[in-house]
């Protein structure tokens, strides 16, 4: 009994101390930078099922959106004006993928709401947006919201909205970090970047 119990302090230090690592505001965060390649992670789909990102990216170049969750009025104003863009992305040979913490059944929520054509994929646990360097410790007021929409899986991180244009590779050519949660980038700067980085 003494034994579980010690392994229970333990887990729970452990989970304590991972909640420390990560930076306490959006303005300390530390990104991978252009050049970096995007770290290979399994994520969930809409569907619950197990999505490869790499192999994903591999297929095509791509527009990589991380987003609060489907509770942010800002997030979905993005995500809609993200929707506008897409024929355009799509004619200069990208795709369009977006990353929160949500659970797979409120992406499925955002995806219906919102009327998106563009993948939604699942990063409730955090592999992705601590291994991208966008992550921070939630603010205590968002705590229950981020729980409900990851489904118990998160009440420790946020991740900072940032947009990443990537090669067949998973190398960053482009990146907008907006630690400002109200600003994102705009779909003329980003349909201006993506042609650039087409020639």
């Amino acid at each position: 009994m003494k034994k579980i119990i010690c392994l229970a302090l333990f887990a729970i230090g452990l989970s304590v101390q991972a909640q420390n690592d990560l930076p306490k505001l959006a303005t300390e965060i530390a990104p991978l930078l252009i050049g970096e390649k995007i770290p290979n992670v399994t994520l969930k789909s809409v569907e619950n099922t197990n999505v490869n990102l790499t192999e994903l990216i591999s297929k095509k170049k791509t527009v990589l959106v991380f987003y609060r969750g489907g509770w942010c009025p800002y997030c979905n104003a993005h995500l809609a004006a993200l929707a506008e863009a897409e024929k355009e992305l799509l004619d200069l040979g990208y795709q369009i993928i977006a990353i929160s913490p949500d659970a797979p059944k409120s992406l499925k929520v955002t995806d219906d709401k919102e009327k998106l054509n563009y993948l939604l994929l699942s990063d409730s646990t955090g592999e992705l947006s601590k291994a991208v360097g966008i992550a921070f410790q939630a603010p205590e007021n968002y705590k229950a919201t981020i729980a409900k929409g990851s489904d118990g899986v998160n009440n420790s991180f946020l991740p900072v909205p940032s947009v990443f244009i990537l090669n067949i590779n998973a190398e960053i050519e482009f990146e907008h970090i907006a630690p400002n949660f109200k600003n994102r980038i705009s779909n003329d700067l980003l349909i201006a970047v993506a042609k650039s980085l087409n020639k």
